[in-house]
Formats: structure tokens, sequence, C-alpha cells
């Protein structure tokens, strides 16, 4: 094996370290833009709204971009 090998086990934590940042941006952005994040834990739906709010009821109505 060459030097340049790259192993699953190394990989692995950069692509999570990548998605997470991925992530993080998309979040920010949808605050900005004044829309709700959502998360899905334990079976149930949260909505996370561009005031920080946390709360499972869905917003009447999206921001026009």
């Amino acid at each position: 094996m060459s030097d340049s090998t790259i192993h699953s086990k190394d990989l692995s934590p950069l692509l999570t370290k990548l998605g997470n940042r991925g992530v993080k941006k998309a979040q920010e952005e949808n605050h900005r833009f004044g829309i709700a994040n959502v998360y899905y834990r334990n079976g149930k739906i949260y909505y996370q709204l561009p005031n920080g709010d946390i709360t499972t009821q869905k917003p009447h109505s999206q921001p026009q971009l």
C-alpha cells in the first residue's frame, strides 16, 4: 500500500466533520432567511423558529424569498 491510501477509519471522522459543517451552515442560512429548522427526535417533529424558540407546532407560513 502507498502512503496516500485512505482507510475508512480515517475517512469517517473527516466526512462527519464536513457533514456537520454543511448542516450548521444550512441552519444559519435558514435563520437569516427567517425559515424554521426542522428536527425529528424520538418520533416527534420539532421546529426551531428563527428567534430560537423550539416548538412542536408547525409554523403557519414561511416567508417569501
